[in-house]
């Protein structure tokens, strides 16, 4: 095993979502490899976090070196002189920081010190519209780091045109099977009978992830495959307006909106088909973790992350953006028809596995953070 180094890994939070549960599993693999890990949410916030973490992982909230969550400027510079100070005590081999504001705030807190700052993109940043601080620290300060990871090459390519002097890694997100399940846990059988099949989709209930067009494309099928549910796992802003157009569509008691699910696991052993609806991705985890759990695929080809994961007609199908609704409805009504094609798909999507192990995926991060070989 290499020399045991001291990792400090920055996340805006650790309440939910894509990048939060990177963060968890990355954490959870070095100090199971010996390394030592402080794991510090910044948000001003503090929250909880939501995502199973090994004992030996130090979790520590910047909020609670802070004391304040006022959003006056003066303590925007407390919290950069507190992030300061914690890289100070304690004197990390490696910074990792994910998310655009994280980051920005991780290279200014590291001037003038000696070891590598690690960016990472975690989303499309050609989507995201930020405010002129954030865009001119992000153009300004990325050439700082000593790598900017990316999850896919598309990615980096707008970095890359962007941020002048970037040097750009391209990581994908990593699968860990079977999934550690957390809180809070949801039967699926509260839900969905044993002679139901079962359409599942997971995300934040918000405009980026398409549910809207979800629930539209599932309409159009509904009454041909009368034996089907769909369940839309997660919480967000949208959810009023979801339930609204589940009850305008005459879909109650056919889609379900149970909430945050800890245990995924046993959802994607449950489903029957796995659709993906999102506008736009960073890299989809939800849709790797399904494929690992060896459930056929339906996705919407958007940018960027779907197109890396799936390969069409061999473990999943991609549906043109273009073709909204419609198209969907088409796709999904493919694989709700012929069981060989959904257990063919299946098969073959266990590959994913494989191919964004936690090992392979961590040895690149050890790569371009200086760690060494495992």
């Amino acid at each position: 095993m290499a020399q045991s180094k001291k990792i400090l890994f920055l996340v805006s939070s650790m309440q939910g979502g894509g990048a939060e549960r990177v963060a968890a599993l990355l954490c959870n693999y070095w100090v199971e490899a010996g390394h030592q890990v402080v794991l510090m949410p910044t948000f001003s916030g503090r929250g909880e976090c939501l995502y199973p973490l090994d004992e030996r992982v130090r979790l520590e909230y910047l909020a609670d070196r802070v004391g304040s969550k006022s959003k006056a400027r003066w303590n925007g510079v407390r919290r950069l002189l507190a992030l300061r100070l914690v890289m100070w005590e304690f004197q990390p081999d490696a910074v990792v920081s994910f998310l655009t504001h994280v980051n920005v705030a991780a290279l200014i807190a590291a001037s003038g010190l000696s070891f590598p700052v690690v960016v990472s993109e975690r989303t499309n940043p050609a989507l995201f519209q930020l405010s002129r601080f954030w865009t001119f620290g992000r153009r300004l300060l990325y050439r700082r780091a000593s790598s900017v990871v990316v999850q896919t090459s598309l990615v980096g390519e707008w970095v890359t045109a962007n941020c002048p002097g970037a040097r750009i890694e391209v990581i994908p997100n990593p699968v860990v099977f079977p999934l550690p399940a957390g809180e809070p846990r949801l039967s699926p059988e509260t839900l969905v009978g044993e002679d139901r099949s079962l359409l599942l989709a997971v995300g934040r209930l918000g405009p980026e992830k398409g549910f809207d067009r979800l629930l539209d494309a599932f309409q159009r099928v509904a009454r041909e495959y009368p034996a089907w549910d769909l369940a839309i796992l997660g919480e967000g802003p949208e959810r009023a307006a979801l339930e609204k157009q589940i009850t305008d569509l005459g879909l109650a008691g056919r889609v379900h909106l149970p909430g945050r699910a800890g245990n995924l696991g046993d959802w994607y052993d449950r489903a029957d088909v796995y659709v993906l609806s999102s506008h736009f991705e960073g890299f989809p985890n939800t849709l790797v973790e399904a494929m690992a759990h060896g459930v056929a695929a339906v996705s919407m080809d958007c940018a960027t992350g779907p197109a890396d994961i799936i390969t069409p007609g061999r473990d999943g199908l991609l549906v043109p953006p273009e073709t909204g609704a419609a198209g969907l409805a088409k796709a999904l009504s493919s694989l709700m028809a012929d069981p060989e094609l959904r257990e063919s798909m299946a098969a073959e999507a266990v590959d994913v596995r494989e191919h964004f192990a936690i090992e392979r995926v961590a040895r690149q991060w050890n790569d371009v953070m200086g760690l060494g070989a495992e």
